[in-house]
């Protein structure tokens, strides 16, 4: 099932432009659920679908939904904090001991 569009701070859209407008950019970003993907390459431009989902567009065809970029070009994106928890989860738990 894909996840409910989140909207983004503002301030990512205008660094997104400027990493598209540079040779290339390195995206990676949650896929199907909690499974993280790559991308990297040219970007046209970010684009907007359904009226309210915002995609960076790539010149190979593939789109990456922007709410759910993790990292972009070594620099934390939208989607960073849900992937630290995400990793950082079992650190948590008790591992079966009890207090």
């Amino acid at each position: 099932m894909k996840p409910l569009y989140l909207p983004i701070d503002p301030d990512f859209f205008d660094m997104f432009e400027k990493e598209i407008s540079k040779d290339s950019i390195r995206v990676v970003y949650f896929g199907e659920g909690t499974d993280t993907k790559e991308v990297n390459g040219k970007a046209e431009a970010i684009v907007n679908k359904n009226s309210n989902e915002y995609f960076i567009k790539y010149m190979s065809g593939e789109e990456v939904r922007v709410d759910r970029i993790i990292v972009y070009n070594g620099k934390p994106g939208p989607a960073f904090d849900e992937y630290d928890a995400y990793a950082l989860e079992c650190l948590s738990c008790k591992a079966g001991y009890e207090e």
